[in-house]
């Protein structure tokens, strides 16, 4: 195999974690060349507090942080709900969801500065190496990738732990405390140490953005989600962008213990990880939306949508964001929300999130025909025919058989 060339610049994906903090270091030491950190900004909040200064104590000539909440909420995270993504039918996808939005942007940073390569924390065990680097084959098939975790001598994060010591960077994960998070947006995901024991109950003091459901309010909350072409536009009639959405709906769930998810789930490299998800926002979303779509597609449209959503969720679980497959599969979800407009009444309590209610003037429940009082648009004798006729296979094969 041709030998790569030393990389001159390098745009490394940064978070100022463990992983990521070590890697800025062993990169300088090991290509001696000069490391950008980028930071997408897509709701970490305070985790960003000193990141700037943390990046270039640690050896970056320059660090980017990018507020990309609004881009994430809008183009990002709607579509999957849009598109009912829901990978093995619960985890709502919120790593998935950011990776390629931030290779994105490190391509853009890339060509700015003019970067050889890019790096990025992901281990050679998970999903989101595939997920960044596909992203930067099909936005910048020619530059370098250098994936640390696939190459170094390091075997775990003691090894990391150990390293960042002599390098003198702090780092927020300590022996006792050795969780993996992710927060974003749409979740905050917690894997690794205790976890990996998937009998293992999570400890309480773990989850941040969620109150346990039996110290929630003993009052249930009501919202009332107005959408508009699969999109939800309003909160209780106050008009809110995709990102304000978001930020409501994170609060209000968190508070009421909504969108705790506990999976072991199928990596697509075929390995099972445990994973722990707090998604308020998220949960409420998909719930509603999965509801208005009951009264404004037709039967066939919505089984087939539900069918497809499987696959849209394993797309973008794989990192195929990019891809042709799904550009074709996007423009089918977003025809079918043409007329997903209306309001859904939701109740949330102690954990749980319920549609009570839900109205739209595109809507195709007809109360004049599902009634089981007396009603004059329906004439119950034709079932007779129809089911002679839908049933007239499964009759010649009795017939044959028996």
């Amino acid at each position: 195999m041709k030998e790569k060339p030393a990389p001159k610049k390098i745009v490394l994906a940064y978070s100022g974690g463990l992983d990521t903090s070590v890697i800025l270091a062993w990169l300088k030491d090991t290509y001696g060349c000069e490391v950008i950190a980028f930071c997408a900004d897509v709701g970490q909040k305070e985790e960003l507090t000193g990141l700037e200064e943390k990046g270039k104590n640690t050896g970056a000539s320059k660090v980017y942080i990018q507020d990309l909440r609004l881009e994430f909420a809008r183009d990002f995270i709607f579509p999957a709900i849009r598109g009912n993504a829901i990978y093995e039918m619960r985890y709502l996808l919120g790593t998935s969801l950011a990776r390629p939005l931030i290779a994105k942007a490190m391509v853009e940073v890339a060509t700015k500065e003019g970067a050889d390569a890019f790096s990025h924390g992901a281990t050679g065990k998970g999903n989101d190496q595939v997920r960044f680097e596909l992203t930067f084959k099909a936005l910048s098939p020619n530059l370098q990738i250098i994936a640390p975790w696939r190459t170094w001598d390091f075997g775990g994060r003691a090894d990391l732990i150990e390293y960042a010591k002599k390098k003198g960077i702090p780092v927020p994960v300590t022996a006792a405390k050795p969780y993996s998070m992710d927060r974003n947006l749409m979740h905050l995901s917690f894997e690794g140490g205790i976890l990996e024991d998937p009998y293992n109950e999570p400890k309480e003091d773990m989850f941040i953005l969620t109150v346990s459901p039996e110290k929630a309010p003993d009052k249930p909350t009501y919202l009332e989600l107005d959408f508009e072409n699969g999109d939800c536009v309003a909160i209780d009639g106050k008009k809110l962008n995709p990102l304000e959405v978001m930020e409501t709906l994170n609060d209000v769930g968190g508070k009421n213990g909504v969108g705790r998810v506990d999976i072991v789930e199928n990596r697509l490299v075929g390995i099972k990880s445990r994973g722990v998800y707090e998604t308020p926002g998220g949960t409420i979303l998909h719930i509603a939306h999965r509801d208005l779509e009951s009264i404004t597609l037709d039967r066939d449209t919505q089984h087939k949508k539900d069918e497809l959503s499987q696959e849209f969720a394993r797309y973008i679980y794989n990192g195929q964001w990019y891809s042709n497959q799904m550009n074709a599969l996007r423009a089918y979800m977003d025809y079918t929300q043409k007329y997903v407009n209306g309001t859904v009444r939701i109740k949330l309590y102690k954990g749980s999130c319920t549609v009570v209610g839900r109205k739209s003037n595109k809507s195709l429940y007809n109360a004049g025909l599902s009634t089981f009082e007396k009603e004059e648009l329906y004439n119950q004798y034709d079932a007779e025919g129809f089911i002679n006729l839908y049933g007239l296979p499964m009759k010649e094969w009795a017939r044959v058989n028996k």
